[in-house]
């Protein structure tokens, strides 16, 4: 959204509204009946002194009721359906107020609204539109964007890329009766493992570690009196940042020493690519090549001045996003004002206007930065990827198709600002020159397209642990295990968790020997106590009991390994909370495939008897039909696996010498696991 620079505009403001209404006919009321998109009916309570209904306000939220219709099969949605309850997809009560700056002035509004239980107090998380559940929301107006798409583009491109965006659905809203047109219901950035995914800070959190956060700060121009937090150094002027979490008015002092140091060390220290001193330490990669990416390739004239949102958890990295407000954006403006600046021949961060805190272009600057940006830019732009110009036209066109009757209904109510044919044309055209324009000058990414990682992997996940005597507190009993399968120590400097909702980054010269493992707990001390021996680190926050992304990355975002964990088929759900935890069948498997992992139960963690002890020999190797296992001691069985981790037979057996048929099975890789009551070892073998 654009912002006003300083406080004195009222008559430019008239001017220009009367204008914009001259230019676009005259406001008319129209019957509005159905709708291929859901219908959102607003009425708010009746003022008690004149018994109409009250006005919504910039400040405080008024009280009214609100009914979404849409049906569940996807058909047409009629207003007459208001009171048919199998077609309401919310009938309940919000708080409702304007929302924005400058947008609030035009003739349609935006809002946000907060969901409220019949008390009218208590917060009502619900799902709307097939959004997670939550209680605040906006209703988007597509202020100053005549296409009625850049923020819902922009925003599915961000998911898209593997980023949190707001989520945003098309929807025509009815207040009071009156027909108000096209709009977005979506979501308010805010903390929640389903939005922003970080903690929310507490008055009472003004130490450590509990101070690093979480923290969402954004810069931007204060609007509803929030007061300046700081200002940084810019080359067109200073800018302006405001705490959004905690808000403003709970902020304490050490809080906001605390986050604002922060932006001071990534100022200071933006171009030193030092995993130690440098911005690797104190930014998440990825999330700022992203935002840049996002940011840019929109050429969006707010970018890195307003709008401009960071986030941290606690003891995490500073993170860039999500982004937000993207109406001037892909070639539009405001153009009534004068204004031109959504350019696809310029970098926004140098145009000198809206460029932000000196921060970005000195990132952009660093040639490393520089480079994983060029190779993010050339992934991201390839057939069939997010930024490709093909992809694009067809979400355009996919979208177009879509809103167009609502459009042309909301044209009639509040009058066309530009030719929606002409404009949708412009952002086709000005995607085509950018993506041109970018790609011509990025520059290399030669110096970071094959970077080497360590040989680790994630080999045991205990997600959801059973509690037992002496150990009532499941959560303290969340434990990972990292594998060094190499065969030369890996220095651990700057490798850390990656996706938020765990948070863990090794302290600098960290280590781990080849062929060892390290572990990682939720509660080092009670992990020590438990299992007899130490874990290296502590992460912040716990492991989902359903489901959750855990990846090792080094200092630059490098994927080291990944693992995506369910509770749910086909993992293995006896680790869900049953006493067992996840268990890689060999380092050598897939571990993004559940078929590679086994339950396991195991109160000691550290090399069992049988591995201690047995001397185990397997012969030969490769093997044509009959392999030989001979081991010191007797064994339970001999299990086989496939290369994908699949079960093929498990055999039971108490010898210590076994012949082991192979004549069935194709030639390829396999994996055998010899075990007792105690344990396993596995090994591989080829067959040929």
């Amino acid at each position: 959204m654009f912002k006003i620079k300083t406080l004195n505009f009222s008559t430019l403001f008239q001017f220009f509204f009367v204008m914009l209404l001259i230019s676009s006919g005259e406001i008319h009321s129209q019957t509005f009946t159905d709708s291929n998109l859901p219908i959102v009916v607003i009425n708010t309570d009746l003022d008690p002194n004149t018994n109409l209904p009250l006005e919504i306000l910039d400040d405080p939220k008024i009280l009214a009721a609100m009914k979404i219709i849409n049906r569940p099969d996807g058909s047409r949605n009629f207003l007459t359906d208001v009171n048919t309850a199998e077609y309401l997809n919310y009938d309940g009560r919000i708080g409702i107020e304007l929302r924005g700056s400058t947008s609030q002035l035009l003739p349609k509004k935006p809002y946000g609204l907060t969901t409220l239980k019949a008390d009218n107090k208590s917060n009502n998380n619900v799902s709307i539109l097939g959004m997670p559940a939550e209680n605040d929301w906006v209703l988007n107006s597509f202020a100053y964007d005549p296409s009625f798409m850049r923020d819902f583009l922009s925003y599915n491109l961000a998911r898209q890329i593997g980023d949190y965006a707001s989520r945003t659905v098309y929807c025509e809203v009815v207040i009071n009766g009156e027909y108000l047109g096209l709009y977005a219901m979506q979501e308010k950035l805010k903390t929640n493992s389903e939005r922003i995914n970080i903690l929310k800070i507490s008055s009472s959190d003004v130490s450590l570690p509990n101070v690093t956060g979480g923290y969402i700060t954004k810069a931007d121009k204060t609007t509803g009196g929030d007061p300046i937090a700081w200002s940084m150094f810019s080359t067109a002027g200073w800018v302006d940042f405001i705490h959004e979490l905690p808000k403003p008015t709970a902020v304490t002092p050490e809080q906001n020493t605390y986050i604002h140091n922060e932006f001071l060390k990534l100022e200071s220290s933006a171009t030193n690519p030092d995993f130690i001193a440098g911005y690797p330490s104190v930014i998440d990669v990825p999330s700022f090549v992203d935002f840049m990416l996002l940011n840019e390739f929109a050429s969006n004239v707010d970018s890195y001045q307003y709008s401009t949102y960071f986030h941290k958890d606690r003891n995490g990295k500073l993170r860039a996003g999500p982004i937000w407000d993207f109406n001037l954006t892909y070639g539009n403006d405001l153009f009534e004002w004068g204004y031109d600046r959504s350019k696809s021949d310029v970098w926004q961060f140098a145009n000198g206007d809206n460029v932000g805190p000196r921060f970005w272009s000195d990132l952009f600057t660093d040639s490393n930065f520089k480079c994983y940006l060029s190779k993010r830019w050339n992934e991201l732009s390839q057939t069939g990827m997010p930024f490709n110009y093909s992809s694009l036209e067809q979400n355009i066109d996919n979208t177009v198709s879509y809103i167009t009757e609502a459009k042309n209904r909301d044209n009639i109510k509040w009058g066309a600002l530009r030719d929606f044919t002409t404009e949708i044309a412009g952002i086709k055209t000005y995607l085509s020159a950018r993506i041109s324009w970018i790609t011509s000058n990025l520059g290399s990414f030669s110096s970071c397209s094959a970077v080497q990682v360590p040989s680790l992997v994630i080999n045991k996940i205990n997600y959801n642990p059973a509690i037992s005597t002496g150990f009532s507190v499941s959560d303290d009993l969340e434990f990972i295990e990292i594998v060094n399968t190499g065969n030369t120590t890996v220095d651990l400097t700057g490798v850390y968790l990656k996706e938020l909702g765990i948070t863990y980054q090794f302290p600098a010269s960290s280590i781990v020997l080849a062929g060892a493992s390290i572990f990682l707990a939720s509660n080092t001390v009670t992990f020590q106590n438990k299992y007899g021996i130490p874990a290296s680190g502590q992460f912040t926050r716990n492991l989902s009991n359903s489901s959750q992304k855990l990846v090792l990355a080094d200092g630059f975002g490098n994927t080291i390994d990944s693992v995506e964990y369910s509770d749910a088929s086909p993992w293995v759900t006896e680790a869900d909370g049953n006493g067992s935890y996840l268990k890689l069948i060999s380092t050598d498997l897939d571990n993004s495939l559940a078929s590679s992992w086994i339950a396991k139960n195991d109160t000691s963690l550290s090399t069992s008897s049988f591995l201690k002890s047995a001397v185990i020999e397997v012969y030969p190797n490769p093997v044509t039909n009959v392999l030989t296992v001979h081991t010191s001691k007797p064994i339970a069985g001999i299990k086989i696996y496939s290369v994908l981790g699949i079960l093929l037979d498990d055999m039971k057996q108490k010898s210590e010498n076994t012949q082991v048929d192979l004549s069935k099975y194709t030639n390829g890789v396999y994996f055998i696991a010899v075990y007792d009551e105690n344990g396993s070892v596995t090994q591989k073998i080829i067959k040929q």
